[in-house]
């Protein structure tokens, strides 16, 4: 099967469907050892963030796991996410709230990216707030509190 994990805007299935991704089911599921950070450079305004995941031990970042329903899917995503210039696609680990594991695609910024001291829009933001029933509560909590532009 093919999965992509979504931390960011695409944690919105409306947004997703919109943009012609076609899957079989979503679910819950983390990655371990991350953390959320607003820090890539919006294109055509450098001063927005876009999500994204950078390491740090004993952190974690919750999403939305999307099952495609065939492998060639995820490229629909590339154009949208700007890859590989803007972000590159990698294969992670995501655990799901079983505690099983398995393989799917997620967006990294490229570090030519990146800047600090960005924040997002509240539209951007309330793109990630829509994913709200496939996060736990102290995460959502967390999330909506993140500073907007």
């Amino acid at each position: 099967m093919h999965y992509y994990f979504a931390y960011g805007s695409n944690m919105n299935p409306t947004r997703v469907t919109e943009r012609g991704l076609e899957f079989d089911d979503l679910f819950s599921a983390r990655l371990d050892n991350v953390e959320l950070r607003f820090n890539k450079r919006a294109m055509k305004d450098p001063g927005i963030a876009y999500a994204n995941v950078m390491y740090a031990q004993n952190s974690i970042v919750e999403g939305v796991v999307y099952q495609l329903s065939d492998a060639k899917q995820i490229l629909k995503m590339d154009h949208f996410e700007g890859s590989p210039v803007r972000y590159s696609r990698e294969q992670f680990w995501v655990i799901r709230l079983d505690g099983s594991r398995l393989a799917a695609w997620v967006y990294i910024a490229n570090e030519a990216m990146l800047a600090e001291g960005l924040r997002p829009t509240k539209d951007y933001l309330n793109h990630l707030l829509a994913g709200e029933q496939y996060l736990t509560s102290d995460y959502f909590q967390q999330l909506s509190k993140t500073p907007t532009c």
